[in-house]
Order: C-alpha cells, then structure tokens, then sequence
C-alpha cells in the first residue's frame, strides 16, 4: 500500500536537503492574509512570527528581508545593510515572476534566483521562530540560524525604531 506523501513545498524540500529541522503548520486560508492575521490564527506572538519582503535597490538589484510581522522596514536600514543608496519595495505583481512565491506564500529560502538577503537581528532572540512555508496556508517552525544558512543570509538591523 503506498503512503500519502506530505504536500511540501520548495523550501521545505530544500531544508529537508540541508538536514535542517523544522516544524510545518497549517491554517485554513484561501487568500492572501497578511501576517500579524496567520499569528492570531495560530495563537503565536507577534515577535515570533516573520515576513518576507522583497525590494528593488539603487542599483536595480533586487534584496529580501525578513522582519517580524508587526513591524515595518526602516528603507534606510535595509539599503545600509545590503550596501547601496536606497531600496524601495518591489510591485506586487512582480512578486511571482521574480520569486516564484505568491504575496503572503512568500518565503527567503528556495526563490527562483538567490537574492542577497537580510534577517532582522531579533530573530536571534527565540530559539525558534515562524517563517512563510513557500504557499499561502502553512508556515514552517525552525532554528533562526539554520533560515540563516538556507537563506544564505546575514543578520542587520532593519525595521524601524
């Protein structure tokens, strides 16, 4: 008898790879919600829970950064951490053709071309925390450091005081 195999997504796949542990939760969802909305269906704390972001710099390079998801970038934080002039937010449209994630199904690890890409430094306050799984309705629970590694990503200071 075959057994039901677990819908995963790329990312998952590619943490699974790299011999990286993490937990999947889902949450009934058919569109986008943003991300302090999946934290209350989850009964999880705001400054657990994170966002993808994907913007556009300067110097026409696209950047990712991860901050928790009641807060906002600080725009020039973010361009201080990656190294150019200034950064602004990608169009959503764009979103998809770029990444191949959906807006709110957006995740930093297994996009479609490696961006350079920042963690907001209070990750490294939780033992664990909550990122987008890759598809809008599940998001995955791992060690900040090892989103770090997938992500081959640096930590910054990035939202806005």
């Amino acid at each position: 008898m075959a057994k039901k195999q677990e819908n995963k997504t790329n990312a998952m796949r590619i943490l699974e790879r790299m011999g990286i542990a993490y937990e999947s939760l889902d949450y009934e969802c058919d569109e986008f919600t943003d991300g302090l909305e999946i934290a209350d269906k989850l009964g999880l704390a705001y400054d657990e829970v994170f966002k993808t972001l994907v913007t556009v710099g300067s110097d026409g390079q696209h950047y990712v950064f991860v901050i928790p998801v009641a807060e906002e970038l600080d725009f020039k934080k973010c361009a201080r951490a990656v190294g150019v002039k200034s950064i602004q937010m990608i169009h959503v449209k764009e979103l998809f053709d770029l990444t191949g994630y959906v807006r709110g199904g957006c995740t930093s690890v297994g996009m479609k071309k490696q961006f350079v890409t920042r963690i907001d430094e209070t990750a490294q306050l939780f033992d664990k925390i909550y990122v987008s799984a890759g598809r809008i309705g599940t998001q995955i629970h791992l060690d900040p450091e090892d989103l770090l590694r997938a992500a081959q990503a640096e930590y910054a200071e990035l939202t806005k005081d």
